[in-house]
C-alpha cells in the first residue's frame, strides 16, 4: 500500500570527487568527468591499490580553523553540504521539536579512530585529543549538524555499510509520513580513504589494482572490470511534507514517493539478486507506481562483477528492461556510505531535467547484463518514475522511487 503524505525534496547539498557542491557535482557527471585519480602519496607507495577518488579540495579548508579542528573529516562533510541544502531549500522557518537529521555512515570517524591509535601507540596516552570521542563516533556527523541547525527532533544514524545514506532518506520519509517531523535534513557521509581502509578492501579482492589510466579504472557493468574504486563524499537532502513546502511557496525538486528496506539474509558480502528485487518491488508498490513508469534507474553497480551481474537480473526481474540504467560510480568511485545519498540526488535530477548522465567507460556490456545501460552519450526524454538502488556488505538492500 502507497504511504500517507507526501515528502517532497526542498535543498540538496554535496561534495563528491567531481564537484565541490551538488550544482557542480551535477555538472561533472552530466560532462562524463571522472573523479579517479592515482594515488601518489607516501603512505599509498607499498599498497597493491594505486587509484581513489578523493574530494578535489580540502574541507577543513572550507571551515574556520577552530571549528574544524574538533572535526573528523566525515564530520566536516556532513556540516558543510547540510548547510548548502539548507540554503538550496531557502532556509525553512521551521520550529526546532518539528526538525531532525538523519545522516548515515559506513564507518564513522575511521580515520581519527586510526590516527588517534597511531598518536597513542607513539606518544601515549596523554597526547590524545580530547575531540576523539566525539570525532570518531559514527552518530558524530548527524549530531554536529542537528546542532548546527537546531534541529531538536531526532538526530539518527544508519550504520548499513554502503547502503547507509539511502537507508537515511528512507527513514527521513518515514518520519515525515507518520507525522513525526515537517522537515528533515538526511543523506550520508564517507570520509575513509587511509592505508588500512584501503588494503583492508583490496584484500578481500574487492578493489581494483589497474593504475595505469586511473580515470579508466571504475567500469561498471564493462565486461572487463576488475574491482571497484574506493572514494569519499558527502549527500545532503532537505525533505519536506508537501504541507509544509506548500504553505511555504518554496520550489521542489519531486517528491521521494516510496522506500523499501530489506535484508537477504544470504550471506556477509555477496549480492542476492532475492532481496534486491524485493526492495525493488516494494518502493514501487509503496510509491504507487507499477514497473513501467519507472523510467531511470541509478544502479548500485560498483563494478565488481558477482554484485554487477546480481543487481542486473535484480532490475530485470522487478522493473523490466525498458528503463535507462546509469552507473555513476564509474566517475565518483564508491563512496560507501555516501554512495546511496548521491545516488538518489542523480536520479532525482535525472528525472527532473530529463537527462541521464552515461555510464563512462563502458566500451563492451558484460552479455549477462540484459539491460538498457546508458553509455556513450547522455539519454534525454521525459519519464515520470525514477528509482535508485543501494547495497551494503552484510545484506542491506534499499530501493527509493521518485516522482515529478
Amino acid at each position: 500500500m502507497a504511504g500517507n503524505g507526501q515528502v517532497v525534496v526542498t535543498g540538496m547539498g554535496a561534495l563528491t570527487p567531481v564537484g565541490a557542491d551538488a550544482p557542480s557535482s551535477w555538472s561533472a557527471l552530466l560532462a562524463g568527468k571522472s573523479g579517479v585519480r592515482f594515488l601518489d602519496e607516501e603512505w599509498a607507495a607499498d599498497l597493491p591499490v594505486h587509484v581513489a577518488a578523493g574530494l578535489p579540495s580540502d574541507p577543513a579548508a572550507l571551515l574556520p580553523r577552530v571549528e574544524a579542528r574538533k572535526l573528523d573529516r566525515g564530520e566536516q562533510l556532513a556540516i558543510l553540504s547540510a548547510r548548502e541544502a539548507w540554503q538550496d531549500a531557502g532556509a525553512p522557518q521551521v520550529a526546532p521539536e518539528r526538525l531532525a537529521v538523519v545522516i548515515g555512515t559506513g564507518t564513522g570517524g575511521v580515520l581519527t579512530t586510526l590516527g588517534q591509535d597511531d598518536l597513542f601507540e607513539r606518544s601515549g596516552a596523554r597526547r590524545l585529543s580530547p575531540f576523539a570521542v566525539p570525532m570518531l563516533m559514527p552518530n558524530g556527523p548527524a549530531a554536529w549538524v542537528s546542532m548546527d541547525l537546531g534541529a531538536k527532533g531526532g538526530a539518527r544514524t544508519p550504520v548499513s555499510a554502503c547502503a547507509s545514506g539511502a537507508e537515511a532518506l528512507a527513514m527521513a520519509q518515514d518520519l515525515i509520513r507518520a507525522g513525526r517531523a515537517d522537515v528533515v535534513v538526511a543523506g550520508g557521509v564517507e570520509a575513509c580513504l587511509h592505508p588500512f581502509t584501503i588494503a583492508a578492501f583490496a584484500q578481500m579482492k574487492a578493489l581494483s589494482t589497474e593504475s595505469e589510466n586511473p580515470e579508466a579504472v571504475s567500469r561498471p557493468f564493462d565486461a572487463a572490470r576488475s574491482g571497484f574504486v574506493m572514494g569519499e563524499g558527502a549527500g545532503i537532502m532537505v525533505l519536506e511534507s508537501a504541507e509544509f513546502a506548500r504553505a511555504r511557496g518554496v520550489r521542489t525538486y519531486g517528491s521521494l514517493a516510496g522506500s523499501a528496506v530489506s535484508s537477504s539474509a544470504h550471506h556477509i558480502t555477496a549480492s542476492d539478486a532475492d532481496g534486491q528485487v524485493f526492495a525493488m518491488e516494494h518502493a514501487m508498490r509503496d510509491a504507487g507506481v507499477d514497473p513501467q513508469d519507472i523510467g531511470v534507474v541509478h544502479a548500485h553497480a560498483t563494478s565488481t562483477e558477482s554484485g554487477d551481474v546480481a543487481e542486473a537480473e535484480a532490475i530485470r526481474r522487478a522493473v523490466g528492461r525498458h528503463a535507462a540504467v546509469t552507473a555513476t560510480k564509474s566517475m565518483t568511485g564508491h563512496m560507501l556510505g555516501a554512495s546511496g545519498a548521491v545516488g538518489a540526488m542523480v536520479a532525482l535530477l535525472a528525472l527532473k531535467e530529463g537527462n541521464v548522465p552515461a555510464t563512462l567507460n563502458l566500451d563492451r556490456l558484460d552479455p549477462r547484463v540484459d539491460l538498457d545501460v546508458v553509455c556513450g552519450e547522455n539519454r534525454t526524454g521525459q519519464w515520470s518514475a525514477a528509482l535508485a538502488n543501494s547495497f551494503g556488505f552484510g545484506g542491506h538492500n534499499v530501493s527509493l522511487v521518485f516522482t515529478k
